[in-house]
């Protein structure tokens, strides 16, 4: 157990360094700022179209994206 526990600590911290970095920059966490993702989930199709970030509701804001957060 103390492995799986270090690894989770390990994931845990990183997810909460690359918010900090991310609220430094004023970026969404989850789209890196872009406002979108530029891929589906489907691996499968050679192209799909660009849809809207849930997170920050395609603004691309961290302010955005906490407000939705909370």
């Amino acid at each position: 157990m103390g492995l799986l526990n270090a690894l989770n600590q390990w994931r845990n911290t990183r997810y909460e360094n690359h918010v900090t970095n991310m609220k430094e920059q004023n970026k969404c966490p989850d789209c890196y700022g872009r406002g979108f993702y530029p891929f589906s989930a489907n691996e499968f199709v050679y192209y799909a179209a660009p849809y809207e970030c849930p997170g920050c509701n395609g603004s691309g804001l961290y302010s955005d994206w906490d407000t939705s957060a909370n």
